[in-house]
């Protein structure tokens, strides 16, 4: 399908000053509609950003079926404009759409959308350190109905945000709390998705962290409150004697696309990588004996999230002195360093969207 445009009346002015993060959007974003009865997708647009109109009654509204992604787009010092990786973040999208019961966006439907808007949108990806074009898609049901059922209309959408360095003070280690009373996903669970409840159930375990005076939660499994699985809405990575240990994404942790490009980094340096489910009492073992080096988080906003501190039933160990380690400092500059185009890219993880002038 082609992909109409509908011109703005007047464009917006560009940002001046931090940007922050997700808090400005483009002058266009882009629009595909779905209706079963139609046959799939149609009316592939590009229009100008403004407020949706929906029923009171859209499905999404009353039973949450909703996936999203997010990704960025890159200006390199030549002025070249990259993706990191999309393809990733389309496959990922297809599998939160099954398990929701939503019709898949095509590979290429979602690729070549995302890409279109970038395009439409070079302005406004940022050059200053540290800034990128963060893109959302997401989808969501709009056929009107209380009854509970799979939606036959979706719209899909993809919003762009240029946005400065997640973390305004730089990498920097942070404190995280144990959760062990809530959780995060089940198995059979939606925990492998990108799906709004996974992160509105989340926010609850959220808040009890930062009043204990902690910045972020460490979630344990759902059946036995013992194996270790994300941190925040990251996966997590531990350097334990040598060793990185970080939990197998087998259906209640996310596939991430930082996750997989940081395996495919520390394996091709050496290290040996296990994927498995480890219990938190051997991650504080590991932390009394002086043998947990470090630890991050990994995620596409703010790539890599040094860990500091741990805490669980009051119990506290401070990471690497409450310094972001080598290794994490490497992973960070090496990723960030190929997605900027600071860094050869052997693996052909980037596309390149706008050539340089």
């Amino acid at each position: 399908m082609d992909i109409r445009f509908e011109e703005a009346a007047a464009l917006k002015e560009k940002p001046q000053g931090p940007l922050g993060f997700g808090k400005i959007y483009t002058d266009y974003m882009y629009v595909a509609e779905y209706d079963k009865n139609k046959g799939g997708w149609w009316d592939q647009a590009i229009v100008p950003f403004g407020p949706i109109e929906m029923s009171p009654a859209s499905m999404v509204l009353h039973y949450a079926q909703e996936t999203f992604e997010g990704l960025k787009a890159y200006r390199t010092k030549d002025g070249t404009i990259q993706l990191f990786r999309p393809e990733m973040n389309a496959r990922r999208f297809i599998n939160s759409n099954e398990r929701m019961s939503m019709p898949a966006v095509p590979e290429d439907m979602f690729v070549n959308a995302v890409r279109a808007l970038v395009e439409k949108e070079a302005a406004w990806v940022p050059s200053g350190e540290g800034e990128s074009l963060y893109i959302r898609p997401y989808m969501f049901a709009t056929e009107e109905g209380v009854g509970v059922h799979p939606s036959a209309k979706y719209k899909f959408i993809i919003i762009a945000s240029p946005s400065g360095a997640y973390y305004a003070s730089g990498v920097n280690p942070v404190k995280i709390w144990v959760e062990d009373e809530y959780i995060r996903a089940a198995p059979g669970g939606t925990g492998f998705t990108k799906c709004g409840g996974n992160y509105a159930g989340s926010l609850k375990a959220q808040e009890k962290a930062e009043q204990a005076g902690y910045e972020q939660v460490l979630w344990l499994d759902g059946v036995n409150r013992k194996y270790v699985e994300e941190v925040g809405s990251m996966n997590v990575m531990f350097l334990i004697d040598g060793k990185v240990v970080t939990a197998p994404t087998d259906g209640t942790v996310l596939p991430g696309v930082t996750r997989n490009s940081i395996i495919h980094l520390l394996k091709d340096w050496g290290y040996e990588v296990e994927e498995r489910h480890m219990p938190i009492d051997e991650l504080m073992e590991a932390a009394r004996d002086g043998k947990l080096q470090e630890a991050w988080g990994t995620g596409t906003a703010a790539v890599i999230s040094p860990i500091g501190e741990l805490c669980y039933k009051g119990e506290k160990h401070v990471i690497n002195d409450f310094k972001t380690g080598d290794l994490t400092q490497k992973l960070y500059d090496t990723l960030t360093g190929i997605q900027w185009g600071e860094l050869e890219d052997p693996y052909n993880w980037t596309q390149v969207v706008v050539e340089a002038e």
